[in-house]
């Protein structure tokens, strides 16, 4: 382990530690109560393994994700690839940052009409300034942001370990028979591991630029900085989901936006909000630069437009759309989510097990084939879509009530896929 292994993986913990995964940790901490440590296990799992499983699969490929998407096809990795980045660049991942920013820094103080398009105007030029020269990114991420970043969330862990008394109290709903599998799901509804398909290229070519060009020393490097990233992303999940659980005695919550807002007053009066705000607002900050960053560089290598001017058409999409306010954003953009992400967990699975059945786009093709069924049918009930005429055969899937049918289509593609492959070779 070295100094750059150390803060490329603060810029990595930087990337992934968003708004959304401050709110997540403590609404499991006050519903799992009791069974608390059991299902922050199964949320780390999928919460920070999985992310970091999807950068590693980057760090085998030479370019970025498109070239993992490319053993379908090379047009759906294109189009999959592209849809990635403009799901969790301009039109939801950096606009939701953004408003989350806003909503808990600014709107609690009730500053007006224009405070949101002020507060974007300001947080947009600074993410636009910080993402036009990348090569600076990690350095000015890794060694300034992530530190100053972690010090303020230590304030509030600190305080929440000494001031916050109460027992913990009684595991409420799912998490009274199954903690951990629940814990498990939460942690992939964070939806990092899309994200990390971004972020991974950003850690190669850091690596690169460092002068390490072999795909095995590359490959080598991500898991020591993934270890430094996986260690401080277990240890503020832990920390601010215990917080939650120590929060079940002063009532019911929204989401965990409420809880830590609620914990932050508790622990440092009128004060708190303030801190809280500040927390929220770097964790969006670093996150919207690696995502403006990881969407120009891709874009410049498929289109014909400069990085410098494609930092700038994703910035300025960004500020439109993030001026929309939180609510339409998510109503836009979480049915499309809800499609991509199966799509994107089982090919980082098949980029590992990629030797056992050598890479036949057989099996690439039909395992994705049946979970894009499953998952763009998850996609449009989200949108509203009525799907009755197919509610009978998909509910009856296997974990479908928990967001997880698509694992047995998946894996019968998989097989299918294998079968094929072995008909084709028989025949030559």
């Amino acid at each position: 382990m070295n100094k750059d292994n150390i803060i490329i993986g603060f810029m990595l913990f930087a990337l992934f530690f968003g708004a959304g995964n401050l709110i997540y940790p403590p609404v499991l901490g006050i519903e799992a109560g009791t069974s608390y440590f059991t299902a922050i296990s199964g949320f780390v799992i999928t919460g920070v393994g999985l992310p970091l499983l999807a950068v590693t699969a980057i760090s085998y490929v030479k370019n970025d994700a498109r070239e993992l998407a490319d053993k379908v096809h090379p047009l759906f990795g294109l189009i999959f690839t592209s849809v990635v980045y403009l799901a969790i660049g301009p039109f939801f991942g950096i606009p939701r940052a953004a408003t989350v920013g806003y909503e808990m820094s600014i709107e609690p103080f009730k500053t007006g009409s224009l405070s949101l398009l002020i507060f974007t105007t300001f947080f947009f030029i600074l993410v636009f300034i910080f993402s036009l020269n990348p090569s600076k990114v990690v350095n000015q991420i890794g060694k300034y942001l992530t530190p100053l970043l972690l010090l303020v969330i230590t304030a509030l862990i600190v305080g929440g370990f000494f001031l916050l008394k109460e027992p913990l109290g009684e595991p409420s709903g799912n998490y009274k028979s199954n903690p951990f599998f629940n814990g498990f799901v939460e942690g992939y509804l964070t939806m990092d591991a899309i994200a990390a398909l971004a972020f991974g290229i950003i850690v190669v070519n850091a690596y690169r630029e460092r002068g390490i060009h072999s795909s095995r020393a590359i490959v080598k490097e991500t898991l020591k900085s993934g270890l430094v990233t996986g260690i401080g992303l277990i240890a503020v999940y832990g920390s601010i989901g215990w917080i939650g659980a120590k929060m079940g005695q002063h009532g019911s919550f929204d989401n965990g936006g409420d809880i830590l807002s609620f914990a932050a007053d508790t622990i440092f009066g009128e004060y708190g909000v303030i801190l809280l705000g500040i927390i929220v607002t770097l964790a969006c900050f670093t996150t919207s630069i690696g995502l403006v960053v990881a969407c120009g560089q891709f874009f410049s290598k498929v289109t014909p437009i400069p990085y410098k001017w494609l930092v700038l058409i994703v910035t300025m999409v960004s500020y439109i759309i993030a001026n929309q306010g939180l609510n339409t954003i998510l109503s836009f953009s979480v049915p499309v989510l809800v499609f991509i992400y199966p799509i994107a967990i089982v090919l980082i699975i098949l980029t590992f097990l990629n030797q056992m059945f050598h890479g036949s786009p057989y099996v690439y093709r039909f395992a994705i084939l049946f979970t894009a069924f499953i998952s763009l049918y998850d996609g449009l009930k989200e949108f509203g879509v009525p799907l009755t005429w197919a509610n009978p055969y998909v509910a009856n899937l296997p974990f479908f009530g928990i967001g997880l049918g698509w694992i047995l289509p998946a894996i019968f593609g998989v097989f299918l896929g294998l079968i094929i492959t072995q008909i084709k070779e028989q025949k030559r």
